[in-house]
């Protein structure tokens, strides 16, 4: 039964309105203070309905309906002494009962017996009495908002409370009534306001059903899906008209969302001469800086356009834009002239200058991280696939970028810029190439480099920043990861994986460490170690959000764990073979008795059975099945065809069942209870080339 049919339910309506929030924190924050308020009402005894948030530049609002407007009545029992401790051996009340029964506020002969685990207690029942929702909701509202996951709060005025932004007006209503809530200094009213230069007086909310459909009145979309669809939509219907694909991210959106309350579309342009920059440049200035859309003709190529909203609806749109193309063509002149000083010199000239340019305290200078680079690629180079020489020399110039200007200015573009540079010196593709795409991947969202050059340099720079930093104490600990070695190690492991590159993380962490001053590589075995465990942590991160079980997860990785995409490979069939196959989980069964059964022998189990030892035809029999198959399941394993192995072995549950029921496998003769075993450790070996079965859990 809902508010308008239920005359003791009423919706609830919350709104702090403040400064322009930052567009990037908008939805989570928007997210939190619904999850917070569910969470609160809860813990109040109030019940109520869907709860559906809000946020804009200038607003945080959340629409609660049906909201009871009394708590329920709760019962809570304390806890006393035990019963055989009330009364002492005259049959008087006990010290300890009767402050009991003080504290309670009744006399003792009112107090409860409570059947425990521990045995009779007295207890007491208290009821709770209903309280209205108009005293608890500004109690609520006032938790909600400090309880927000606020990245950075600020203070204004005199006052000590804190908010994202400067608040400027509160609202708290329960049906028709204005509750009492004070926050920020301001007390709360029962209005809204409107677009701060379209419609900045207050707008009374007639019925808080109707909250988003009167600040639409006002000029302000307040739900954000219908704000960045219309913007959406808007920008695709516009780019249509001019034949082009507009350049619009997710995250852009949610960004040029999270900036405008009553989103207008309109079209700017430059001059065509800027087209001459690379576009990778023309791109960031546009999305990055200045939250515009680029487009992109039918050519494939950018055009002089591009798209921006503003956040009004001006009389006159002209003005708008001249004055967004004033900003543009500022930057864009600025990236021109860097563009055209930068290609002077060349990367190789630049180099000399990187000694001067430290990379870290105890690690030297980038230049010499350079050197390092060089020496490690040319190691690394077979396993990858790449030409040794190609790679060296754009080891030798990948990092010289860093001191062009336009990578001054638009510090995301180092590399891509080096890439340009390259090419424009007269450097090979694959050099080129590989200087380009040398530091990707840097972000989750980012690809991985597409040459071989490229990701054998990529790996490289990762590993080298991993040990170096490794080598000079500086891990990640906790939340803190203040130099990315996490996102370093991750970006190792997807250009592997995504590459399919055969590359051993040992056998690479051991060339990076050689290639490492020797005064900072004190213990390689245990830097090895550490840094070896460190991506085992990772590889369980990205594992487990790929969506595999961390018990499959832990029973690969304690198995050849160094080797990433075999390791990946025999968790798929793992993962497809538990899914799929019923006997999966009886047979893993079997696999962990006979681990227990070889773990309980306190000696290694060696050598093949022999035949002529065996004394029972199930144990004959399983030999018989074992030899029939083995050469085929050693051949799979060999070229990697997991499931395939996996299949055949799974052909050996009834042999093995037969075994265990006919076969008593300790004997009291040693030489019988170690063929019996032999006969065990071979099965064993070829399930732990794949995996560990011991960790695995039932389902």
């Amino acid at each position: 039964m809902s508010a308008h049919e239920n005359p003791l339910l009423e919706d609830c309506l919350l709104e702090i309105g403040c400064e322009e929030l930052p567009a990037r924190e908008q939805l989570p924050i928007r997210d939190a203070a619904a999850e917070q308020i569910a969470r609160l009402l809860d813990e109040a005894g109030l019940d109520y309905g869907q709860i559906t948030a809000y946020v804009t530049p200038r607003r945080l609002a959340l629409w609660i309906r049906d909201v009871a407007l009394h708590s329920r009545p709760r019962e809570s029992i304390r806890r006393g002494p035990p019963v055989e401790r009330a009364r002492d051996a005259s049959g008087k009340v006990t010290p300890a009962a009767a402050g009991f029964a003080r504290s309670c506020g009744v006399p003792f002969e009112d107090l409860h017996t409570l059947d425990t685990e521990k045995g009779p207690v007295l207890a007491w029942r208290e009821i709770e009495a209903a309280r209205s929702s108009y005293s608890l909701l500004p109690e609520i509202a006032s938790q909600t908002i400090a309880a927000l996951p606020l990245r950075k709060r600020m203070r204004w005025g005199s006052r000590q409370d804190s908010f994202l932004r400067p608040v400027r007006w509160l609202l708290l209503r329960q049906g028709q009534q204005v509750l009492d809530w004070q926050a920020f200094g301001l007390q709360a009213g029962g209005e809204s306001f409107g677009h701060r230069v379209h419609h900045p007086a207050a707008i009374p909310i007639e019925r808080i059903s109707e909250y988003a459909a009167a600040l639409m009145h006002g000029q302000v979309m307040a739900d954000f899906a219908l704000r960045r669809s219309h913007i959406a939509s808007k920008i695709s219907a516009l780019a249509e008209d001019l034949r082009a694909k507009p350049l619009l991210p997710p995250a852009l959106l949610d960004e040029i969302t999270g900036l405008n309350e009553w989103p207008v579309i309109l079209m700017g342009s430059f001059a065509e001469d800027y087209l001459r920059i690379p576009e990778e440049v023309l791109i960031t200035v546009m999305m990055q800086h200045q939250r515009y859309v680029p487009l992109r003709g039918e050519n494939g190529q950018l055009l002089a356009q591009y798209l921006f909203a503003a956040n009004l609806q001006s009389q006159d749109a002209q003005a708008v834009i001249h004055g967004n193309n004033r900003v543009l063509r500022a930057r864009l002149a600025d990236a021109a002239f860097f563009w055209d000083q930068d290609r002077q010199k060349s990367l190789a000239e630049r180099r000399p200058e990187l000694q001067h340019v430290l990379f870290q305290e105890g690690l030297g200078s980038i230049y010499d991280k350079t050197l390092r680079l060089q020496k490690l690629v040319r190691a690394l180079s077979p396993l990858c696939q790449a030409s040794a020489n190609d790679l060296e020399r754009a080891a030798a110039l990948c990092k010289s970028d860093l001191l062009s200007g336009v990578v001054g200015e638009f510090p995301e573009l180092q590399g891509i810029m080096g890439g340009h540079y390259a090419r424009h010196d007269g450097e090979k593709p694959d050099v080129a190439a590989a200087i380009a795409q040398h530091y990707l991947p840097n972000g989750r969202e980012d690809d991985t480099p597409q040459s071989r050059a490229g990701q054998c340099l990529a790996i490289a720079d990762k590993l080298d920043t991993l040990c170096g930093f490794f080598a000079i104490g500086q891990v990640p600990s906790g939340d803190r990861d203040p130099f990315a070695l996490r996102r370093a190690a991750l970006g190792v492991l997807r250009i592997i994986l995504d590459a399919g590159l055969t590359l051993h993380l040992d056998a690479a962490v051991a060339l990076t460490l050689e290639a490492l001053d020797r005064n900072i590589v004190k213990d390689p075995t245990a830097l090895s170690i550490a840094v070896l465990d460190f991506f085992q942590d990772r590889m369980r991160v990205y594992f487990k959000e790929e969506g595999f079980r961390g018990d499959q997860i832990n029973a690969v990785l304690s198995r050849q764990p160094h080797q990433v995409l075999d390791a990946r490979q025999r968790l798929e069939a793992l993962a497809t073979f538990f899914a799929e196959h019923p006997s999966a989980e009886a047979l893993a069964a079997l696999i962990k008795r006979i681990n227990n059964l070889l773990r309980k022998e306190h000696r290694e189990v060696t050598g093949e059975p022999d035949p002529q030892r065996f004394e029972e035809p199930a144990e004959r029999q399983l030999w018989a099945h074992w030899q029939a198959m083995a050469e085929s399941v050693h051949t799979h394993l060999r070229q990697g065809q997991y499931a395939s192995a996996l299949d055949l072995l799974a052909g050996l549950r009834p042999s093995v069942d037969q075994f265990f029921d006919q076969v008593m496998v300790m004997a009291e003769n040693p030489e019988i209870r170690q063929n019996r075993l032999a006969l065990l450790s071979r099965l064993q070996d070829s399930f732990l080339g794949i995996a560990d079965f011991a960790q695995i859990q039932g389902s």
